[in-house]
C-alpha cells in the first residue's frame, strides 16, 4: 500500500508533464515553468525537493481545490480495505469495530472517545480527521531549505492573489516557530531572493507589496495595519497563542499598573491574536511544525492548535501548512504529510554529506575519559587537513549531557590536543551557563562559518542541536549515555551533515555502544530509516561550484530579424463606442429563468408557466472602475476610455452586463496591428559576470560563482582550469571553471581543439566552452526556436571558437564558429523533431551573417570525435576559407 505523499507526488509528477495545465489560473504554469533554467531542466535557483514540494502544494491548490486531507484519502483510496490501511487501522481489534459497527461509526468514535484513541495510538489520526481547515505536512530533511520553501509558497501565493485579485489565493501569511532560537534563523525570510524564485513581471509588484514583520518581546500589538493585505508576520507560538504570554515584567513598561502583570500578559496576547485575525485570506505556517507532531503531542499541539482554530473561526484560513524533518510520530507516519525527502535522499542527491560507513559505535565501558580522548586523536588523524572549499578548517562538535560532564572531560579534551601537537586554543565552549559560557564565545560560535574562525573543537551542553547551520562540521560525537533523550542523540548525530558545492569528503559520527542503539531507534521514529540504510546510501549526485575567470569578454555581434508590432494604418483612430441594448422598464432589467427541469418540480408548475419573468435591479459599475478594467485589458490610454465611457453614460453607473459588449468594440477597434520584421545588428554577451553570485575566495578577492549538479557517474567529464594548465600555454578556453561537459564527445572535442590551438592558434582570440551555461540571466548567447507545443525556448550550442578582430576595423569581435556536438541517434530525427528545429534556427543565424558565423553539427557514435570530423573546425583556426 503506498503513503498519501506518493499517491499525490505521482499525481503531481503528471501534471508537471502537462505544462501545469488543468486550472482555471494559467499564471501559475508561467511561475512554475520559470523556476526551471530553459533547456536543462534544472531548478533555477530552489533545490530539487524544494520545487518539487512548491509543486505539489499548488497541485493540491489549483487541481485538487485545496482538499481536507481526509477527502485525499477517501478520493486516492475508494475501497473500504484500502482506506484503512492507508491510514494505518490495520489493528484487528479496528477491523472487527468495523465489520460490526461500519466505517463512518470508526470515524466518529476516533473523534470522540479519548480512551479508544489513546488504546490504539490513534492520536495523530484524529488531528487529521478533526481539523476544520486544509492543513498539509512538508517533511523535508534537515538540509533541504524549508525556510525558503515556505518563502517560496506565500511569495508565489502573493503573485497569484495579485494576478487575480478575486482569485482564491492567499493574501496574508503568518509564520510560526516554536522558539526564540528557531525564530532568529526564520530572519532568513528577509533574505530570500525572490526574484529568483518569480519571473521579472509577477516579482515587481510582490516587491513593492509584501510586507514583512517580526514580533518582539514586550510589544503590545502586532504592527500590522488591520484588515490590510500581504503581511508575513512571523512569531512564535508563545507570543500569540490563547494564554497568558511569559513577558518579563521590565518589558511591560508602564503598559498596567503594579499587581496587574498578568492582565497585561493577557491583553498582550489578545491584542496580537485580534490583529493577525483581521488579516483576510490567510495561509498559517508551522516551522519545525515536529514540535507539535512530534514527542509534544498532547501538550504543544493543543497549544498550537487552539490559536490557529480561533484564527479559522475569525478569518478565512485557506490553510495550514506545516514544514519538518520529522514525518513519524513514534514509528507510525503522520497521516497528514502530502511531500516526504528523507535524510537517504538528502545524501544521494549531494543536500547532505555522505555518511556511509561512517557512523562509528565504541565501547569503553564507561570510560568517557578514555572515549573522549579517542575522538580528538581520530577526527584530526583523519580531518585534520580537510578544508571546505572556501578554506574554512573541518570542525568537530562534542555533545556533553549536563555541564558538569563538561568541566570534568574538558582537561582531557585540553590535554590530548596537546600530546597530538593542537593546542588547547582550538577549543570554544557553548552552553547555557554564563558562568561557562560568555559573550566573546557566543559571538564566536555565530562566526564558525567564516573561514578565518580559529575554532576547530566545539563543546556544547543544550546548544547546537537545532537551527545551527554550520557546513564546516564534519564530525559529531556523544560523550555520555543519556538517561533521557528525547530525540537529543538525532539532533546532535547528524548536525554535521549538512553540505556545501564542491565537497567530496564524508562525516563521521562517534556513538558510544548504548547510543548507538539510541539512534537507530530514533533514525527509526522521526524518519523510518536505519543506521543500515544510511550506511549503505551514497550520493548519486554532486554540487559543484564554478568561478568565472574571463569576465571581460567581448560581446558576440550578430544580425538578427527583430519582430516589432507595429499599428496599420488606419489603425491609430480614437475609439468611439456605441452603447450596448439593453431591455429596460422602470429602471429594472427583465431576466428570463426556466424554474424547473425535474420533472416533480414541473408538474406542480404545469398549470402556472414554467418560465418566468423575474425583474431584478441592474449590477452597475462605475465609469472609472470599467475604464480601468478595459485599459488594462487591452494595455489603452486609461482617461482616453474613460472620457469615452463619460461620453456614453455621463454620470449614470454603468450595468455590468454591458461590459463585456463593450470590450469586443474596444478590441475590434484596436486590434488593426502587424509585425513588422527589420535586420538588426545585436551585441550578445557570452557571459553576464552580474548573472553570478559575487563572493570573496579564501584570499578576499571577489570572485563570480554559480553552483552546478551533476550525476555522480559524470564527474569524470568535469575539466579544471587547474588540470589543464600545463598543457595550455596559450591560455586557452576556461572562461569558468571547471567546465561541466554534458558527454564524453564534447569533452573530446574540446581537449582535442585545445591541443591544436596551442600549436596552430594563428589568428584565434579563444575557445569557449558554451554549452552548460544557458540561463538567460547568465548569458545572451542562446538562439529562440519554438517547440512542438508552440512555445518559444531557448537553446545554447556548445562551443564558440572566435577569431581575433580584423585589424584595422572596428568590428567588436572576428568571425566565430559554432559547434554542436550530438549523438550518432540523433541524426535520425526528423527537422520538425527537437534537434531539427533548433538546427533550423541556427541554420537561419548563420544564413544572416555569412561574413560573421560558419555552424557545423557533428554527430558521433563513439566516446570521441575523430579527426575527420574535426577538420572543418581546423580548418577555421588555420585561417583557410571555405
Amino acid at each position: 500500500m503506498t503513503h498519501l505523499h506518493e499517491q499525490v507526488a505521482s499525481r503531481a509528477a503528471a501534471w508537471r508533464a502537462e505544462s501545469y495545465s488543468s486550472t482555471e489560473h494559467p499564471a501559475i504554469a508561467e511561475i512554475l515553468e520559470w523556476a526551471h533554467v530553459p533547456e536543462t531542466g534544472h531548478a533555477r535557483f530552489l533545490r530539487r525537493p524544494q520545487l518539487r514540494a512548491l509543486e505539489t502544494y499548488w497541485y493540491l491548490r489549483l487541481v485538487e481545490k485545496t482538499p481536507h486531507v481526509f477527502d485525499l484519502y477517501r478520493k486516492f483510496y475508494p475501497k473500504q480495505s484500502e482506506l484503512l490501511s492507508a491510514l494505518g487501522l490495520n489493528h484487528s481489534g479496528i477491523k472487527e469495530y468495523v465489520l460490526d459497527e461500519g466505517l463512518e461509526a470508526l470515524l466518529k468514535r476516533i473523534e470522540t472517545d479519548d480512551s479508544f484513541v489513546r488504546d490504539f495510538d490513534l492520536e495523530s489520526l484524529r488531528e487529521t480527521l478533526t481539523l476544520d481547515y486544509p492543513s498539509y505536512i512538508l517533511a523535508l530533511a534537515m538540509g533541504a531549505g524549508k525556510t525558503i520553501l515556505m518563502g517560496a509558497i506565500f511569495a508565489t501565493e502573493f503573485a497569484m492573489a495579485l494576478e487575480y485579485p478575486d482569485g482564491p489565493f492567499v493574501q496574508n501569511a503568518l509564520v510560526f516557530a516554536p522558539g526564540k532560537t528557531i525564530l532568529e534563523s526564520l530572519r532568513e525570510l528577509v533574505e530570500v531572493p525572490y526574484e529568483k524564485i518569480l519571473p521579472p513581471r509577477f516579482f515587481k509588484p510582490f516587491a513593492a507589496s509584501v510586507k514583512l514583520t517580526f514580533t518582539r518581546d514586550g510589544e503590545k500589538d502586532v504592527p500590522v495595519i488591520r484588515g490590510s493585505s500581504f503581511n508575513v508576520v512571523v512569531t512564535n507560538t508563545e507570543k500569540i497563542r490563547i494564554q497568558k504570554e511569559t513577558i518579563r515584567k521590565s518589558d511591560l513598561g508602564g503598559l498596567f499598573p503594579a499587581g496587574r502583570e498578568d492582565e497585561a500578559r493577557s491583553e498582550v496576547a489578545n491584542l496580537r491574536l485580534q490583529a493577525i485575525a483581521s488579516l483576510p485570506h490567510l495561509a498559517v505556517f508551522s516551522d519545525e511544525a515536529h514540535h507539535t507532531y512530534g514527542q509534544s503531542l498532547d501538550v504543544e499541539l493543543k497549544k498550537v492548535r487552539k490559536t490557529v482554530d480561533y484564527l479559522a473561526a475569525n478569518t478565512n484560513v485557506i490553510c495550514v501548512v506545516n514544514t519538518t524533518g520529522t514525518p513519524y510520530f513514534q514509528r507510525q507516519p503522520l497521516r497528514d504529510v502530502v511531500v516526504w525527502y528523507g535524510l537517504s535522499e538528502g545524501i544521494k542527491d549531494d543536500i547532505l554529506k555522505d555518511l556511509a560507513g561512517n557512523i562509528q559505535a565504541y565501547d569503553f565501558s564507561g570510560e568517557a575519559k578514555a572515549y573522549v580522548a579517542h575522538v580528538i586523536v581520530d577526527f584530526f588523524k583523519d580531518y585534520g587537513h580537510v578544508t571546505l572549499p572556501n578554506g574554512a578548517p573541518a570542525k568537530l562538535a562534542l555533545y556533553f549531557p549536563q555541564n558538569n560532564d563538561l568541566k570534568e572531560l574538558k582537561p582531557v579534551i585540553d590535554h590530548t590536543l596537546v600530546t597530538i601537537g593542537q593546542s588547547p586554543a582550538l577549543c570554544l565552549v557553548n552552553t547555557s551557563d554564563e558562568t561557562m559560557t560568555k559573550q566573546a564565545d557566543i559571538d564566536a560560535f555565530n562566526r564558525l562559518n567564516d573561514p578565518s574562525a580559529p575554532h576547530r573543537v566545539i563543546l556544547l551542553v543544550n546548544k547546537g542541536t537545532e537551527g545551527w547551520n554550520c557546513p564546516s562540521l564534519f564530525a559529531c560525537a556523544l560523550a555520555r549515555k543519556l538517561k533521557t533523550s528525547n530525540n537529543f542523540v538525532l539532533q546532535a548525530a547528524t548536525r554535521c551533515l549538512r553540505q556545501v558545492p564542491g565537497n567530496k569528503t564524508k562525516a563521521r559520527v562517534y556513538l558510544s555502544s548504548d547510543n548507538f542503539t539510541v539512534l537507530d531507534k530514533q533514525l527509526q521514529e522521526t524518519y523510518g530509516e536505519t543506521i543500515a540504510d544510511l550506511n549503505h546510501t551514497g550520493q548519486e549526485t554532486r554540487h559543484a561550484r564554478i568561478v568565472l575567470r574571463k569576465l571581460d569578454l567581448p560581446p558576440l555581434v550578430v544580425t538578427q530579424l527583430v519582430r516589432t508590432v507595429i499599428k496599420k494604418d488606419g489603425g491609430g483612430s480614437p475609439l468611439r463606442l456605441e452603447k450596448p441594448e439593453m431591455r429596460r422598464a422602470g429602471g429594472l432589467s427583465k431576466s428570463v429563468f426556466t424554474i424547473a427541469e425535474q420533472e416533480s418540480t414541473f408538474n406542480v408548475l404545469r398549470q402556472v408557466d414554467p418560465t418566468v419573468t423575474i425583474e431584478t435591479v441592474p449590477d452597475t459599475t462605475d465609469a472609472y472602475a470599467a475604464a480601468v478594467d478595459l485599459a488594462a485589458r487591452y494595455r489603452l490610454d486609461l482617461w482616453a476610455l474613460y472620457d469615452e465611457l463619460k461620453r456614453l453614460y455621463g454620470n449614470e453607473d454603468i450595468p455590468s452586463a454591458h461590459l463585456n459588449d463593450l470590450a469586443s468594440q474596444v478590441e475590434a477597434q484596436t486590434r488593426a496591428y502587424g509585425v513588422k520584421e527589420e535586420k538588426v545588428d545585436v551585441a550578445l554577451a557570452l557571459v553576464k559576470p552580474e548573472g553570478f553570485a559575487k563572493r570573496f575566495d579564501a584570499s578576499g578577492a571577489e570572485v563570480y560563482t554559480a553552483d552546478i549538479i551533476y550525476p555522480r557517474d559524470r564527474e569524470h567529464l568535469l575539466l579544471s582550469w587547474e588540470t589543464m594548465k600545463t598543457h595550455n600555454a596559450g591560455a586557452f578556453g576556461f572562461h569558468y571553471s571547471p567546465y561541466d561537459f554534458d558527454s564524453n564527445p564534447e569533452k573530446s572535442f574540446f581537449e582535442q581543439m585545445l591541443g591544436h590551438l596551442n600549436l596552430k592558434a594563428g589568428e584565434i582570440e579563444d575557445i569557449y566552452f558554451t554549452g552548460a551555461v544557458t540561463d538567460p540571466n547568465k548569458t545572451d548567447f542562446y538562439v529562440e526556436y519554438k517547440d512542438e507545443k508552440g512555445k518559444w525556448r531557448h537553446y545554447t550550442p556548445d562551443f564558440v571558437i572566435r577569431r581575433k578582430p580584423d585589424q584595422g576595423k572596428k568590428a567588436a569581435s572576428g568571425k566565430v564558429f559554432i559547434v554542436e556536438i550530438k549523438r550518432e541517434h540523433d541524426r535520425a530525427h526528423p527537422l520538425d523533431g527537437e534537434n531539427g528545429r533548433k538546427a533550423v534556427a541556427l541554420r537561419k543565424w548563420e544564413a544572416l551573417n555569412p561574413e560573421r558565423l560558419q555552424y557545423q553539427m557533428i554527430f558521433t557514435a563513439s566516446d570521441t570525435v575523430s579527426a575527420d570530423q574535426l577538420q572543418e573546425a581546423k580548418t577555421f583556426v588555420e585561417g583557410i576559407e571555405t
